[in-house]
Parts: structure tokens; sequence; C-alpha cells
């Protein structure tokens, strides 16, 4: 398994100078949140800016995986919003995946911008369903893949549960639409399961391995990463496994990155 980490856990706007340290660690990968690295992401965005940050990212000795945090800037961008905010969520996920290519990553990891509220269960899978075949149409030649990012209740009222993201993924029916999993919700759905890693073993295309509250990876002794790892390694799954964390020093960021770099090293291998 590829050990990456997202940049998330980076000082905002300027962490180039810490990506080498990344690589000195350990990391081969680096997961991008685009709001991490530019204050404008849509329309102000350059093919100058992104391809500057590949080739730093490559300088230093990392692949970009993908992107994640992917509407975070963009607060009124939702899958179940007005028609007008639904089209814009298409256009901009296009968009993203646009970057995410250029930056030579495949994952795009949809977590935000999907609360349902009211919309019966039904009714927004369908919505899902239809969105998400349009937008594979329009990226099917950018070499990317997108993932609905199973979440617990805490973090979504959409897609709690892996098995409910397959569904999703085998009602679209496209190579550009797989799953991805998210270690901490896999805790809160009580779905640290053999079987569930089975279910997906064809489909898994990236993985988060995380805590509450994006801790380091490892800290808050509530999620059983060896347990994940080791069922990762029996499906033969091969792909990244990215630590998901917050920057919480400024001064000391870097020792939490290496922290879980460690935790990675000890659990997801193979």
């Amino acid at each position: 398994m590829e050990p990456a980490v997202s940049n998330i856990a980076l000082p905002a706007y300027a962490h180039l100078d810490a990506l080498p340290a990344l690589s000195a660690i350990g990391y081969t990968g680096l997961e991008v949140a685009p709001s991490r690295v530019w204050q404008d992401t849509w329309h102000g965005l350059t093919n100058a800016q992104v391809k500057s940050y590949r080739h730093a990212c490559e300088t230093a000795g990392l692949r970009v995986v993908g992107l994640h945090s992917l509407v975070f800037d963009h607060p009124e961008l939702q899958l179940f919003g007005e028609p007008a905010s639904v089209t814009e969520t298409a256009n901009f996920m296009e968009h993203l995946s646009g970057v995410c290519r250029d930056l030579g990553g495949r994952t795009l990891v949809w977590g935000g911008g999907r609360k349902r509220g009211a919309i019966p269960a039904d009714e927004a899978t369908t919505r899902a369903i239809d969105f998400m075949i349009d937008l594979c149409e329009r990226t099917r030649d950018h070499g990317t893949v997108f993932c609905f990012e199973p979440l617990g209740p805490s973090g979504s009222d959409f897609v709690n549960g892996v098995l409910e993201a397959k569904a999703i993924v085998d009602a679209v029916a496209r190579d550009n639409l797989k799953i991805q999993i998210d270690a901490k919700a896999l805790v809160e759905n009580d779905e640290v399961l053999p079987e569930i890693f089975e279910a997906v073993k064809n489909e898994l295309v990236h993985v988060h391995a995380n805590e509450p509250g994006l801790a380091v990876v490892g800290s808050s002794g509530e999620v059983d990463h060896a347990s994940i790892g080791r069922m990762l390694a029996d499906i033969g799954y091969n792909g990244s496994v990215s630590a998901e964390q917050r920057m919480f020093s400024e001064e000391a960021y870097m020792d939490d990155v290496r922290q879980s770099f460690n935790e990675l090293s000890r659990h997801y291998h193979g």
C-alpha cells in the first residue's frame, strides 16, 4: 500500500518548502485539498498554478494521488440544493476533475456538500445516481475517478456506509465512479468487518486513515488500524492509504505527520 498524506496537515497556501520533508519521512503520495493550496480554486485558478504545484510535488519526490475536501471553500455548492446550485456543483466537479488530471492525480473524494435534509433517502439516491451518470460522462476522458466518501451519521445524512456507496456505484455503472473508505467512519458505522471489505474489493481505490476530529493517526485509541490494515491486505488492496489529519501546531506539525507515518507503516503495508 502506498503511504500518502493530505495537505490539510500542512500550512495553508505556504507549504511548498515542507514537501521534501514529507518525502524524507517516507511518504510517496500527497492528497490535495485544493483550498489548502489556492485561495481561488475555480474561476481564478490558472493552468500555470496547477502545473507549478505539480512540479513542486514531483521535485520533492511526491506523487499527487488525488483531491479531497472538494467543496470546503464553496458551501453554496450542494448536491441536493436548488437547481442552479446543482448545476454549478456539476460544473465545479468537472473543473476539479480536470485539476486532478493536470496534477497527475486520479481520485476525487467527495465528502461535503451533500446534505439531503428532508429529501427522502430513496429520492436522494435516485437524484445522486442521475447526477453522477452525467458527471461521469462529462469527465470520462480525464482518467480520474470520483468517490462518494461513506461517512458516519455525525458527518453526513447521505451515504452512511460503504454498502450505500457501493449501491450507487453499481447503479451508475461507470468506470470513473468507485469506492473510498474512511477509517473513522468504518468505526462509527460498525463496518470494520471482513465481509464489508470483501464486498468492495473490486471497486476500492482509496483509503483515508484517520481519527475522530481528524487527529493524528493512531492517537485516539478509537480506531482499530491494525484490523483495518489486515482486512485491506486480505483483499489484496495495494492502493493509496492517506493520513487525513488537521494541522494542530504551526511549530510541530511535521512531528505529527511523522507520527502518522509511523502508524501507517505499522498497520498499512503489503
